[in-house]
């Protein structure tokens, strides 16, 4: 999760949501992504599924069985399909997504028998830091509002 950390400053260092991304087999990293949506005008240009893209080119293989995925903010129902597609095995993620979580919080994917794979879900790891980075990165906006806000009415 402390890559995925480090993902998610990137991000955050770039304008972007502060969400970071690892795919890990047997302690070997095969894809890491950070949020790209404003830079690259991609509503699919998440976290997770730019580590699934970059690990399945290194593996030559959309079958990315045996992985676990690393996220700092719980997934979304888009990057949960992409998962359970991929046919990765386990999904970690640091903190709930109250308004879009597809693995426990608005839906759970992950253990629907209707579809064709299940992945283990763990929540809650390092938790506060991946809050902490989410809600910083929001205060921030709202403070730049404020002040060009401010600037407008002064001027």
């Amino acid at each position: 999760m402390g890559i995925a950390l480090r993902e998610a400053k990137k991000a955050a260092d770039r304008g972007e949501v502060p969400i970071g991304a690892v795919l890990v087999r047997d302690d070997a990293l095969l894809g890491r992504g950070f949020n790209f949506r404003e830079a690259r005008h991609d509503p699919t240009a998440h976290a997770e599924i730019v580590a699934i893209r970059t690990a399945a080119r290194k593996e030559a293989s959309w079958r990315l069985t045996d992985a676990t995925l690393y996220v700092t903010l719980e997934p979304c129902l888009m990057c949960m399909g992409a998962m359970l597609l991929a046919r990765i095995d386990r999904v970690v993620f640091g903190c709930h997504d109250p308004k879009g979580g597809a693995a426990g919080s608005l839906y759970d994917l992950s253990d629907d028998s209707r579809l064709n794979h299940r992945l283990v879900v763990t929540s809650g790891v390092r938790e506060a830091e991946c809050s902490a980075i989410l809600s910083d990165f929001f205060a921030g906006l709202r403070m730049q509002k404020k002040k060009v806000k401010g600037l407008a009415n002064a001027g």
